[in-house]
């Protein structure tokens, strides 16, 4: 049986404190190449590689310890509707195992870092689509990760609230934290005007330092 190639050679590195926009039509490989960033899949050749060590390898609480490491943002949120914006974050520091005095404090002062403080116990179904994904974004900082993945993080939102959270992506960037961003929106790559990779056919064919979105 014919298997294609979702991704073909693709290679490239990413240093500490990058923001990198990773570009391309739907269909190039985007979403797989992040899934294998967040070892959720793993490649039929090569390696994926963080701080010297190959993560396929690892399994277990060492694949957690990797992983806890990389906050994760999506288009669709994936908050939790039947708990309140204190009690999403909170979960997420619950799992990582943090003490309860971390997360009484850590969580009011994340929230305010996505200038979302007064929101904090409101539910999901009560708040706006960028106040969701401010959440979203809130939860996968909480836990000061060294690494953001944001697949689509702006693709439900209009024009004014994703101009807010890019300029939240690059307060975290600034801040210290390596930022990894798919996008299909042009205006959002010319904004940032950062590291951008493009990808199509599941081939990297573009790698510019500050780059626009060209395909």
């Amino acid at each position: 049986m014919f298997q294609k190639n979702i991704l073909d050679k693709v290679s490239f590195v990413i240093n500490p404190n990058e923001f990198v926009s990773i570009v391309g039509p739907s269909g190039a490989g985007k979403t797989t190449l992040l899934r294998m960033l967040l070892a959720e899949d793993k490649p039929t050749e090569g390696r994926v590689m963080l701080h010297d060590v190959d993560i396929n390898t690892l399994s277990g609480e060492d694949l957690n310890f990797v992983r806890r490491k990389i906050g994760a943002v999506f288009q669709d949120f994936r908050l939790l509707p039947q708990k309140n914006v204190y009690e999403n974050i909170a979960f997420a520091m619950e799992a990582a195992g943090r003490p309860d005095n971390e997360i009484e404090s850590d969580v009011p002062h994340v929230l305010e870092l996505v200038d979302l403080g007064s929101k904090i116990w409101n539910f999901p179904d009560e708040l706006s689509g960028g106040e969701k994904q401010r959440v979203a974004i809130a939860r996968a900082i909480v836990n000061q990760p060294d690494i953001i993945i944001a697949d689509e993080p702006t693709g439900n939102l209009d024009p004014v609230n994703t101009f807010d959270i890019v300029q939240i992506f690059k307060k975290i960037n600034d801040l210290g934290t390596t930022v990894i961003l798919t996008t299909h929106n042009k205006g959002v790559i010319d904004s940032i005007d950062r590291r951008v990779i493009t990808m199509q056919d599941g081939k990297v064919t573009r790698d510019d330092l500050t780059g626009k979105y060209i395909l």
